[in-house]
């Protein structure tokens, strides 16, 4: 009897090798991957002050992970779960008519939020898109990442009008997606990335005139618009072997009346003081607000620490994103949200909170602030 038993236990050990060793390997050779900084690129990187030994630093010494390791993470994630880490259905979305895109409020600033951090920006007469994540599915393994709440978009990639530029925070598969990079290539007249994301759009068949790399701190323009890229606190990668092989950043977009700070993904740090000193004040601060744990403080913000940096960069108007799509961490789906109206509350911080694919135009009018997710 033993002997049967020990080649079972044997033949089901091999099998999760196997799927583990094919699943890597179908990632590894997924266009999903992306694509390779040059050598000559890598070396270029030195000059930015923050690219040592082939891998981009941060302003302050973080670690990606600062409780438990990776391992007791993971089973945490997976066997540990949270009441209420998923919400029970899909959430109340509102959908989006591209021709409401097209016909713009005269002079007022207007953005949609389409979940977790895809947002579309409209500023001067510009349509400006944020981390474009409009895909159903993540990653080149959908079954082992996680389901989006929704079955689909308030709009998809082919309903957009034209885009005058994508911005880019970093190069992880819940913010650079393939397929909505494929499909938004020939309708956007630029992408502006961190340092070393290019090679990841240029391996997707964008056009390299339309593709350009921004250190933190450089600026680019755009008709009636100032775009700088900032610095954030975080940590990149796609693989198994190209962690922080390419930068990350936070935005600020700037036209003659208007101003607009994007946080990306990130720990709290005194980058944004600086930014509110340098950049601010600003009409709108899109802030990550979700996905956090004790166990990786420094590269993601808890709540309060969103709003205490959506008040650092001077913000008039504070919209929490990075939640609503995935569940990435072990809180409760709604926690981010709550917990962030609480914050912004207490210190007198005006928060928008949109139904998924609501546009807000800030122009004086009421925000949207019904607790929906309750």
């Amino acid at each position: 009897m033993r002997k049967p038993l020990r080649l079972l236990g044997r033949l089901a050990a091999s099998l999760v090798v196997f799927l583990l060793l094919a699943g890597v390997a179908f990632a590894n050779l997924s266009p999903e991957l992306g694509g390779k900084p040059t050598k000559a690129q890598r070396a270029a990187y030195a000059k930015s002050g923050h690219y040592h030994d082939g891998e981009f630093q941060n302003l302050l010494p973080t670690e990606v992970m600062t409780g438990r390791g990776t391992a007791a993470v993971m089973w945490k994630f997976l066997f540990g779960k949270a009441p209420n880490r998923n919400p029970p259905g899909p959430l109340p979305m509102q959908p989006l008519d591209s021709l409401a895109i097209v016909h713009k409020p005269a002079g007022a600033l207007r953005v949609t939020w389409f979940g977790h951090s895809a947002s579309l920006v409209e500023i001067a007469g510009r349509n400006i898109l944020f981390d474009p994540m409009l895909s159903v599915d993540m990653g080149p393994l959908s079954w082992v990442t996680p389901n989006r709440y929704n079955p689909q978009l308030a709009i998809t990639a082919e309903q957009l009008p034209p885009i005058d530029a994508v911005l880019i925070s970093h190069d992880h598969y819940d913010h650079l997606d393939y397929q909505t990079i494929r499909r938004l290539k020939d309708k956007t007249a630029h992408f502006y990335v961190p340092l070393g994301v290019g090679a990841h759009l240029l391996a997707w068949g964008v056009a390299p005139e339309r593709v350009q790399e921004l250190d933190w701190n450089d600026s680019v323009q755009v008709p009636g618009l100032t775009i700088v890229s900032t610095p954030a606190r975080h940590f990149s990668g796609r693989g198994l072997t190209n962690r922080n092989s390419t930068s990350w950043s936070s935005w600020v977009i700037k036209s003659a009346t208007q101003r607009v700070f994007y946080s990306g993904d990130g720990g709290y740090g005194p980058h944004f003081q600086a930014i509110g000193r340098q950049h601010g004040p600003f009409d709108l601060a899109l802030v990550e607000c979700g996905q956090y744990d004790a166990d990786w403080a420094q590269i993601h913000m808890m709540p309060e620490q969103s709003v205490q940096a959506a008040h650092d960069v001077r913000a008039r108007v504070m919209l929490p994103v990075h939640w609503g799509a995935f569940t990435e961490a072990n809180h409760a789906w709604n926690d981010p949200v709550q917990r962030a109206v609480a914050a912004a509350t207490q210190r007198q911080l005006p928060i928008a909170t949109p139904l998924l694919g609501q546009p807000v135009t800030l122009n004086g009018s009421p925000l949207p602030q019904t607790h929906w997710w309750q």
